[in-house]
């Protein structure tokens, strides 16, 4: 079975946690990711994290076909309170952790080829270092896209619109789910079913685009 790497999947209620079942039903061995309660505990924020986990799912599971990036820092501040300290911490996580995985991805995976999922956000006012980094991590994985196509690699950006994983209060559900014109939120089952296609053979020509599945959320301007 081909294997998979899916990155911040600790959290019961997260994208990553709907994702990894429709995988593993898909016929992908899934190994998850996050700096506790997963298969791989690794710390992203660090220089040596992202090419050690690489290194410790090629040596106890082989070599990966599909690197799914769903971790994230996320510390909600703006322009006048948004510290150095808090923008460099979200940079390193969301944005060079990502670049530092995708390129020992691409190279463990040599000529065989293989799939790169990232998680963006159009967040931004009152989000500033959360935002900036994840428009980092969309330029990066376009390129990826680019540069790493001759090698068999394909490499999106999905953007999944406002999906309640925990950080919702009642207000804000409310407001957006009636911005939204089919009337709910999305499920991370929703974003599950894209990236079982993205990943897979019949999916691979989609490649260097930043996707939105979000329930025209992103369309009501």
């Amino acid at each position: 079975m081909p294997l998979a790497l899916v990155t911040g999947a600790a959290r019961a209620n997260s994208i990553a946690a709907g994702v990894v079942p429709r995988l593993r039903n898909a016929g992908w061995t899934v190994v998850t990711s996050d700096l506790t309660d997963a298969d791989v505990a690794a710390d992203l924020s660090t220089r040596e994290g992202p090419e050690a986990l690489i290194a410790e799912v090629n040596r106890t599971r082989g070599t990966i076909s599909a690197l799914i990036l769903s971790h994230a820092h996320d510390v909600q501040s703006g322009v006048l309170d948004t510290t150095a300290e808090s923008f460099d911490l979200h940079l390193a996580v969301n944005a060079r952790a990502s670049l530092l995985l995708i390129a020992a991805f691409a190279r463990q995976a040599g000529q065989h080829g293989g799939a790169i999922v990232a998680f963006t956000s159009d967040h931004v006012t009152s989000n500033l270092p959360y935002g900036s980094s994840k428009g980092a991590l969309d330029r990066l994985v376009i390129s990826a896209a680019r540069e790493l196509g001759p090698r068999g690699i394909s490499a999106n950006v999905l953007n999944p619109g406002p999906i309640d994983t925990g950080w919702m209060d009642d207000d804000t559900r409310v407001a957006l789910t009636e911005a939204t014109p089919q009337a709910r939120l999305g499920r991370p089952e929703d974003v599950a079913a894209l990236v079982e296609f993205l990943v897979s053979d019949e999916g691979r020509w989609v490649s260097g685009q930043l996707l939105k599945s979000d329930g025209a959320f992103s369309a009501r301007y």
